[in-house]
């Protein structure tokens, strides 16, 4: 599978708008580039997968408020060799909220962004080139925060901007 199929998928996917669209074309020219793309020892960057959970409703996200960055932001995390970025991300969703039987709306792309991460400690600043899904899940189950998390919430939709004013995270709920 490796960096194959996920390039099938970006060239596929359609993004919302035209900076969407830019985005992709740097995650594709990325991936292209870097065999180790999936890989964190790439200083350049790196692929992340994350996951927009909404309940069944569709009234509700799951947010986390991140321990590191200080924002609220959709789950998801570091590839971390696995070149399966919907796998990814569900793993990322499940360890991050403790929350079982998340599943994917589908699983086709929903959205991408090309970030970069400020240097800590012994990481320089980098690019997180984020491939997204959508995900469902009973909101009525218990959140479990981690360290990697201050927060985790169930906010409605329709508040999202008390939380973030992040274009990334406000466009992906436009989508929905």
């Amino acid at each position: 599978m490796h960096r194959n199929h996920l390039l099938l998928q970006l060239r596929a996917y359609h993004p919302s708008d035209p900076h969407e669209n830019e985005m992709r074309l740097r995650i594709i020219e990325f991936v292209g580039a870097h065999a180790d793309c999936f890989e964190r020892t790439q200083t350049a960057g790196h692929i992340t997968a994350s996951a927009l959970i909404v309940n069944t409703r569709r009234t509700h996200t799951l947010m986390t408020h991140h321990h590191k960055l200080e924002k609220w932001l959709q789950l998801g995390g570091h590839s971390d060799g696995d070149p399966d970025p919907l796998n990814v991300a569900l793993r990322e969703a499940e360890e991050e909220s403790g929350v079982q039987g998340i599943r994917p709306v589908s699983k086709e792309i929903f959205d991408v962004d090309v970030h970069p991460i400020p240097a800590r400690k012994n990481e320089p600043e980098h690019f997180h080139y984020d491939i997204r899904f959508l995900f469902e899940a009973d909101d009525t189950h218990e959140l479990t925060i981690t360290s990697e998390s201050k927060d985790l919430a169930w906010i409605p939709v329709k508040d999202i901007e008390q939380y973030s004013t992040e274009e990334s995270i406000l466009r992906m709920v436009r989508k929905l």
